[in-house]
């Protein structure tokens, strides 16, 4: 349980509903910014597949913090 705090630090403040809403908000901020990012480096052709896969794994970290904080919120993780 260590590794997940370290690696998803945020999902682990939603300790009651401001704390939540703040971390949802923030996991929802952060694909939306970096996909407006990446929508212009992506009309390279050769780059263009590198920002793809980089923006599917952002996309999944983003759902799976989203998942642990409310989890965390719920006290079904310690």
């Amino acid at each position: 349980m260590d590794l997940v705090k370290k690696i998803f630090p945020v999902s682990f403040i939603a300790k009651d509903v401001l704390n939540l809403v703040i971390s949802i908000v923030l996991y929802l901020i952060v694909p939306v910014v970096l996909g407006l990012l990446f929508s212009v480096v992506s009309g390279i052709p050769v780059i263009g597949w590198l920002v793809g896969i980089v923006m599917s794994v952002i996309d999944i970290y983003c759902l799976v913090g989203i998942i642990l904080a409310v989890l965390k919120y719920l006290n079904m993780l310690k």
